[in-house]
């Protein structure tokens, strides 16, 4: 069920307009969890199982892990609730990659090796729900937090609807606090929610998939190599594809959450006005990175064993980062680059701490330019299903000769639509940079505001291209 269609939109009314009725919180909770699994189970119901049973293992052993008195049993738990999860994760996301490189070592080693093929369906939102679960038995592991009193809250936590299935992550401190009493949701709240909520929908349907996604796709899945100002624009057009996808899911959970009355984190701010790529990665994607952070990047040792140790740990932990993604060697390697271009970032910042003038405003603005152009470059790999076609399209980026193959043009309307989107979106992101979205909002004029929810509206009925799904359901 996406939240870009008719079908969502008649759930969305039903389960809104029940739970607005005077009930009893208990039973509302109960309405909003049945109605969250209702929602995975559109997708394919037999995965609602995996979901029950992450959430049952998690809530028993973090009780377990509360109450032993000896720190052996503690960890006990702590790697019973990692098996679960990791290994129900493990399963159906890497099997096949780990049988597929298992299988070319051997070849490699001339060892006779030939496995059935391991053919499964990725359950949609499982890297998502894994990670908030295991946030919850980590973080009572590590005393941050005890064991919550009711399951119904927790079910609901795990499974809440619009977050489910591609974030934000949420943390179980931030979430299940709002579980205790009947939120005030006055007509102000739920008309911000849903302004959200068109936003989203607006970046999704009218930006990335009508006008940006067409461009990518001519460029990526194109055959021939791209000309030089092609694969430029190609490169852009994905990245701003992305990034209007996702942040535009990630808008719709949050602008959702708030007509239900639950505040859950922003997972974007403004990334491509981001001056470096410790900045960028501050700004993109944020419960995942400040996940990595505190359960991956700390408890390898974080910056407090030296300056070496600080570097390794941080290429580490974007390795993972990359490797959570996707099963596949070329998510590793734009991980691994993003983890190298941080730690480079910090040797130059060292190198030119006396300067002053790094911190103007011309060299911020140079530097967001530059960091953004990077990540178009970079971003190939995370693009293109293969190392080949990835150092075919670097190739065209830096002007190499295509090697006789078919060259690709994009025609002049395609450079237009996807220079003024993008020209557009930095431009926003650099408004916005430092400002809050809904103070901006509400500053603004009401006859303005106005005129740009109704430009919304006809852009979604006029702009939007093929029906395709979130790109982050894949991950």
């Amino acid at each position: 069920m996406l939240f870009n269609s008719f079908t969502f939109i008649l759930f969305f009314v039903v389960v809104f307009l029940i739970y607005r009725l005077p009930l009893p919180w208990r039973a509302r909770k109960v309405w909003l969890l049945g109605a969250s699994y209702f929602f995975y189970a559109a997708w394919n119901p037999p995965f609602v199982l995996l979901l029950a049973i992450s959430t049952v293992a998690d809530w028993f052993l973090a009780r377990r892990i509360a109450s032993a008195r000896r720190p052996g049993k503690k960890r006990g738990f702590l790697a019973a609730s990692l098996a679960v999860n990791l290994g129900l994760l493990g399963y159906f996301k890497y099997a096949g990659f780990l049988i597929d490189n298992l299988n070319q070592l051997l070849s490699f080693l001339n060892v006779q090796f030939s496995p059935s093929p391991v053919d499964v369906i990725l359950p949609v939102g499982i890297s998502f729900y894994t990670f908030q679960t295991l946030s919850y038995t980590i973080d009572i592991y590590r005393g941050k937090m005890k064991p919550w009193h009711s399951f119904l809250d927790y079910a609901l936590y795990v499974s809440f609807f619009p977050q489910l299935v591609a974030g934000p992550i949420v943390r179980a401190g931030d979430f299940l606090p709002q579980c205790e009493r009947p939120p005030d949701v006055p007509r102000d709240e739920v008309a911000w929610g849903l302004s959200l909520l068109l936003l989203g929908l607006f970046l999704k349907i009218a930006l990335a998939d009508g006008l940006l996604a067409p461009v990518a796709e001519a460029v990526y899945d194109g055959k021939g190599v791209p000309g030089f100002l092609s694969a430029w624009f190609g490169c852009a057009a994905f990245s701003g594809q992305i990034y209007c996808d996702f942040a535009g899911y990630s808008l719709c959970a949050l602008g959702l959450a708030r007509c239900f009355g639950f505040a859950i984190m922003e997972n974007f701010n403004c990334p491509y006005a981001a001056a470096g790529f410790t900045d960028f990665w501050r700004r993109w994607h944020i419960s995942f990175s400040s996940w990595l952070r505190d359960y991956v990047y700390f408890p390898l040792g974080g910056s407090r064993k030296g300056w070496a140790r600080t570097q390794f740990n941080t290429v580490v932990t974007m390795l993972i980062g990359g490797l959570w993604h996707g099963a596949a060697w070329t998510y590793v390697v734009w991980g691994g680059i993003h983890g190298l271009l941080i730690v480079v970032e910090r040797v130059l910042k060292r190198v030119t701490r006396p300067l002053a003038w790094k911190t103007g405003l011309p060299v911020t603005l140079s530097a967001a330019l530059f960091t953004f152009a990077l990540w178009c470059f970079v971003f190939v790999f995370f693009r293109s299903r293969t190392f080949d076609q990835a150092f075919m399209l670097m190739g065209s980026l830096t002007g190499l000769p295509g090697g006789g193959e078919k060259t690709i043009f994009l025609p002049f309307a395609d450079l237009l639509i996807t220079g003024t989107v993008m020209a557009l979106l930095l431009a926003a992101h650099w408004f916005l940079r430092d400002r809050s979205l809904r103070v901006v909002a509400e500053k603004t004029p009401g006859w303005l505001r106005s005129l740009l929810i109704a430009g919304m509206i006809v852009g979604i009925a006029v702009l939007s291209g093929e029906d395709r799904a979130f790109i982050y359901f894949q991950f």
